[in-house]
């Protein structure tokens, strides 16, 4: 070893770097827990021995005296985004990208202190800080033997070991083929790629696609879209009109930024979907759009939440419903008001924020002289609402807490639901017709005991389920909600209204705040199966409801639904002029093909399930068509390019000109 230190002292180092490095990226998936592709291992190591060997060459262009100090800085910066990622996962179940650590996380993390603190003082915490800074605070113990080896390096030799990177760099490269391939380009996403290459390749690609130029479509293949929808679904004789508007795209796109140009020449590349016989079913009705706190499908009990049943099982009934979980709260809700996956993460609401807006239900039913207010009983400027909520339509604008909201709801965590529909009830149900929406939050975490004060409100009606206690306590503040169901309904009926009114429910995310440890053994308890995929964990249940279908036959969905459809559905529902075009999702009435799909280019359709590179029929015996598995890609592909140039640019005011919400 003392000869190697005397001969190869930048040999040694970059060793030395690159297993600190890897020693990160490996107790990161260790202690989180994820499966990760087939050669993540390969991947990482490679990809660790390139940053280790590009961190001494940076630290040996420094004069002598400074390298070992500089390397040191440059360890601990990175033992810090490992601890941020890993606490922020721990949090939340999923890894948030740049922007969105920076603002949606930062903005959770902020107010959530105590759940932070908990989180760091926790047996897996603990651990996991100590695991991690072991090899800094070894750097720093032997700093003056890491100093030595620096004042031994010759450029000679760093020359040689550059090369010798390179190498690696290209050897690494080759390796992405196959599945991994498209999750480093074509279908990269910033979770996906810490699951197959590790944390520091991933934030060096979401680095440089923020450099990048913006991402094109397969124009080659984007008339396939219509071809296949065609080839699955038999079409029915043209007795329905078109959702479409009368817009010349081509023409637009001739003065049109590259973007807008982009999204001009896809759009009329694609093929309206039709109206049908559930079209404007809800014509003239009210609405009331709710996004719930960490909702999800097995909350639902006919004996324990009595009104939700009724609500799911009396009205449209989606037996196969999925919310993408893709940035938290902010992105839930950016896919059920926008219809649209949220690429830029928790930045992506408040990018739409100075935008036209013209196509969310507030603006759609503003336009036709509706009376809008959104509400949400926490605080008004969390994620930015009181600009973001303020600019989606809804012609009296936004309260939460702090700017109204305090007068009807009491100062505890989480706040009431109930309290919050029992005091803006009065404010809408007589200034028909109405569109409201709220965000609720008595679902929120933490579920341990003492820690939720909805939890604590509603325990005595969970004591006798079989549940471990935080899952009875997610549960027991999910009742909450149920009671300001039951007010609502029930305020609706004595009103005389409950049959010209709309209820929607979804979620914004699983209930990722039940397991404090990494995994998600208590969100399993709860669904009753363990999670496999982003799929199975993301399912859970859409509800539109109106007093007037209780009397019809129900109306079911065997289809695979997302919360991208809800907007286009609700639109076709209600009979507001639209273009199925402008949007990810579809009518799921209409003949267009079902497809769901997620941030990390999973997919799922009538035919079956495209998940981790393998694709599973639904039926075994089924005949898939040709190349329908590359087809589908390829479509998902260009809706992914849709959502993200989408979000980039005022698409909106491109078409229907500078009118903020596209009021008339």
């Amino acid at each position: 070893m003392g000869k190697m230190r005397e001969k190869y002292p930048l040999l040694l180092l970059m060793l030395m770097m690159s297993a600190m490095i890897f020693h990160d990226e490996v107790f990161l998936q260790v202690f989180i827990g994820i499966g990760h592709e087939q050669y993540w291992f390969i991947h990482t190591l490679m990809n660790s021995m390139i940053y280790g060997g590009c961190i001494v060459l940076l630290c040996s262009l420094f004069p002598k005296s400074f390298r070992g100090k500089v390397q040191l800085l440059i360890h601990a910066f990175v033992t810090l985004v490992f601890l941020i990622s890993y606490f922020v996962f721990k949090q939340f179940k999923i890894f948030y990208d740049l922007s969105t650590m920076f603002s949606g996380a930062s903005d959770a993390l902020g107010q959530f202190q105590n759940n932070v603190f908990l989180m760091l003082i926790s047996d897996e915490g603990m651990s996991f800080i100590l695991v991690t800074i072991a090899p800094l605070v070894l750097c720093f113990r032997f700093r003056k033997k890491l100093e030595h080896l620096y004042e031994g390096v010759r450029w000679n030799r760093t020359v040689t070991a550059a090369v010798t990177a390179v190498c690696i760099c290209i050897t690494s490269l080759m390796m992405h083929n196959g599945v991994s391939a498209l999750a480093y380009d074509k279908e990269y996403s910033y979770q996906r790629a810490i699951e197959d290459f590790g944390l520091l390749t991933a934030l060096r690609l979401e680095t440089g696609r923020q450099k990048e130029e913006e991402p094109v479509f397969e124009t080659e293949e984007i008339k396939e879209e219509s071809k296949i929808s065609e080839i699955i679904h038999t079409p029915e004789p043209v007795v329905y009109e078109d959702n479409s508007l009368d817009i010349d795209f081509l023409s637009l796109s001739e003065n049109a930024s590259a973007t807008d140009a982009k999204l001009d020449e896809y759009c009329a590349s694609l093929t309206p979907s039709r109206q049908n016989e559930y079209t404007g079913i809800f014509e003239g009705k009210n609405l009331i759009m709710i996004t719930a706190e960490a909702f999800t499908k097995e909350v639902i009990d006919p004996d324990l939440t009595p009104t939700l049943y009724r609500l799911m099982t009396k009205g449209i009934q989606f037996h196969d419903y999925y919310q993408p979980a893709s940035a938290g709260t902010t992105g839930g809700e950016y896919e059920i008001i926008f219809g649209a996956i949220p690429t830029s993460g928790g930045s992506s609401f408040k990018k739409m924020a100075d935008r036209n807006n013209y196509m969310t239900m507030g603006s759609q039913l503003d336009r036709l002289g509706y009376n809008g207010w959104a509400f949400h009983n926490n605080s008004y400027r969390f994620y930015d609402r009181h600009k973001t909520h303020n600019s989606i339509g809804y012609s009296n604008g936004f309260m939460g807490y702090g700017n109204g909201m305090e007068e009807y709801v009491e100062d505890v965590w989480p706040q009431s639901d109930k309290e919050m529909f029992e005091g803006t009830i009065p404010l809408y149900i007589d200034a028909q017709p109405f569109n409201v929406y709220y965000m609720t939050v008595s679902g929120h975490n933490n579920y341990t005991p003492g820690s939720n004060a909805m939890a604590e409100k509603n325990k005595d009606r969970v004591a006798e389920l079989e549940y471990s206690e935080d899952v009875k306590n997610y549960i027991a503040a999910n009742l909450e909600l149920e009671d300001a169901l039951t007010v609502l309904v029930n305020a609706l009926e004595e009103k005389g209204i409950a049959e010209d009114t709309v209820i929607v429910l979804s979620a914004d995310h699983f209930p990722y705040g039940l397991d404090e440890a990494s995994g998600l053994e208590k969100v399993n308890e709860l669904y009753g199966f363990n999670v496999t995929n982003e799929l199975e964990r993301d399912h859970n249940a859409l509800i539109i409801w109106s007093g007037s279908l209780e009397k019809e036959e129900p109306i079911i969905v065997e289809d695979p639904v997302s919360s991208l459809d809800i907007l286009p559905t609700l639109s076709n529902l209600f009979h507001t002029s639209f273009d199925s075009r402008l949007f990810a999702g579809r009518d799921v009435f209409s003949d267009t093909m079902p497809l769901v799909f997620n941030v990390s280019y999973e997919w799922k359709t009538d035919l079956g399930t495209y998940v981790n590179g393998v694709f599973t029929p639904k039926d075994e015996n089924a005949e898939i068509p040709e190349d329908y598995v590359d087809q589908i890609k390829t479509i998902v592909r260009n809706k992914m390019t849709f959502c993200e140039l989408f979000n980039n640019t005022d698409y909106f005011a491109h078409i229907f000109g500078e009118e903020g919400n596209g009021s008339e």
